[in-house]
This record gives C-alpha cells, structure tokens and sequence, in this order.
C-alpha cells in the first residue's frame, strides 16, 4: 500500500461513493478511462479485487469496504491537519462538508451567506436531500454536520438543538376558516389533507398529534416536496401541515394562509448532528458555534414574523 497514490484513492473513493465510474469521472473531472486505470492500478497494489461487477452495477468486496474506510479516515485527518496548520496562523481555511434535510433549504443558505463572509478562506460543500439519503449520508459519515428535525433512532449520535422548527397549518388565502380563530381540531380533520410522503419527520408529528387525541384525518394527497404541496393547497386541493420557514419566501401577494388552530403551532426543533465519537475539526466546531449563538436570531424572526404576516392577512381578507 506504500506505493499506493493519494489520487489513487480519491478516484477509488469516489468510484465507490457513486457506485459508478462514469458519476466518479464527472465529478473528479477526468475520463472515464483515466478513472479506470487509476482503480485498476490501486487493485494491483493491494492484491484483492476492490469490486464485483454484476451486470452493470458495482459491489464493493469486502477489501473494498475497508479500502473505503481507510480512505475517509486518511482524508480527514488530511483536512483536519490543513485546519489546524491554517488556524495556527491565525487563520480560518479549510473545508465544511454540510448536509441537510430538503426542508432546511429555506434558512440554511441564508446562515451560510454571512458565515462565509466572516470567513472568506472556508469552501462550503452544501448537499440538500431527503431523510433516508441524510441517514445514509451520516451512517457514512461522508460529511461534518447535519441538519435535520427528524433524529434517527438506530445511529447513535451527537446533536444540539440549534432552532425551533414550528410546524403550522397552511390553507388557501381564501378559505372559509381564515377568518377564524382558535380553529378545533376536528374542524380541521373535516378538510381534505395534503400532507408529506409517509415516513417524513412532519408528517410523523402530524399524526401524533392527531393520533392523541384520537382524530382520522382525511389524506387526499401524498406529496413529497414542500414546494409541490404549497402549489396543491394554492390550486385548492387541500389544506396541509407545514414548517413555517417552507413559508419565508412567500411574498406580500402570496396566495396561501396560516390558520389559527389550537394545538398549533407544533414545536419542533431543527438540529445539528454528527456521529458519536467522532472529532469535529476546527472549521466545523466554528460553523456549529455560530449557529449556536448568531442563527438562532436571523431565521426565526423571519419565520415568525413571517407567519404572522400570513395570518393577518388571512383575517384581514376575509374580513
């Protein structure tokens, strides 16, 4: 394995992240042939076969597993000594490897714009997928931090709540119950719902909610993309249950409302994971410091206000 090359292993670790030499040539900007060789030299150092190939998929032998393990930690420790040479200097370089949840789309950006412009020597690698790609992604621990709402219950983890996450009822802009306050549970299980895919974190808090005090809702519709439901609810389908930061971006002409139902809002929280055990670098403990003290503050008094706007409006519309 001394003769074995960095490069050798990027490409490898990459080829077996994709399961795909073509999907590893694209994002390593080499051919595929070029991808090939690389792998078929590091298989020769080793001595084993690093993949199976059955029909046109690939499958990692279980030296390759290893070689994959070896890889992540190599790369790491590489990083983390980059950190830690440019944080002796007085500076703050390196590389932030983020993952979210498709829901966090709507705030994380906005945190990670101010954050790099304190600290301009950080590259950022933002990955925004749904809940099982995130569990995956983290039982690999192929990235520094996640942010998710939902915690998995079968990888023992790190996590600090960095962000309340209330969920919030979201119907028409001209729906009969705008005008009303403190909306019944049961009136609102009469309307037809949009609701997440099964499995989802909002979807699951949903139920609970509704399971306790022994109410069926009425699913017309599984949907999963916030941005899918919002049209569905505005096109008259259905009303839903939704994360108010889903609702920052609507505009003052927006054609959606928040009602006001008791129960509601539903707290959540938004939190920053990582795997237990595992040794933040000193560019990841500052992203989580400044999340901790300073994005508290920006995302939920957009999203509050937010939703308060929504509600007004609402009332003072059907009014």
């Amino acid at each position: 394995m001394k003769q074995a090359t960095l490069h050798q292993l990027k490409v490898f670790e990459a080829v077996a992240r994709h399961n795909s030499f073509t999907r590893a040539a694209e994002e390593l900007f080499l051919t595929q042939p070029t991808v090939s060789m690389q792998v078929k030299q590091l298989t020769k150092t080793v001595g084993m076969p690093l993949f199976d190939q059955v029909g046109k998929r690939l499958y990692l032998t279980q030296a390759g597993e290893e070689l994959v393990k070896t890889c992540r930690q190599v790369f790491e420790k590489l990083d983390q000594f980059e950190m830690t040479v440019a944080d002796l200097k007085g500076l703050k370089q390196g590389r932030l490897r983020v993952a979210v949840i498709t829901t966090a789309k709507y705030f994380v950006p906005r945190l990670l714009g101010p954050f790099c412009q304190r600290y301009p020597g950080i590259d950022i690698s933002l990955q925004v997928t749904n809940h099982e790609h995130i569990l995956n992604r983290l039982n690999d621990n192929l990235d520094d931090l996640y942010v998710m709402s939902q915690l998995p219950e079968n990888i023992e983890i790190t996590c600090q709540p960095i962000l309340e996450n209330p969920l919030v009822v979201v119907a028409p802009s001209d729906h009969p119950l705008a005008q009303e306050k403190n909306i019944s549970l049961d009136r609102i299980a009469a309307e037809p719902f949009i609701m997440r895919e099964p499995g989802s974190g909002t979807r699951k808090a949903v139920q609970n909610l509704f399971d306790e005090h022994k109410i069926l809702l009425k699913v017309r519709l599984d949907l999963g993309s916030n941005e899918a439901i919002k049209q569905a609810i505005a096109g008259g389908l259905g009303i839903s249950i939704l994360s108010a930061h889903t609702l920052t971006l609507e505009g003052p002409n927006s054609h959606l409302t928040v009602l006001d139902v008791e129960k509601f809002p539903i707290e959540r929280y938004w939190y920053a994971v990582y795997p237990n055990g595992k040794q933040l670098s000193i560019v990841a403990r500052t992203f989580l410091e400044y999340l901790l003290a300073e994005g508290k503050q920006v995302t939920e008094q957009t999203a509050t206000q937010k939703v308060s706007d929504l509600v007004s409006s609402g009332l003072s519309s059907a009014s």
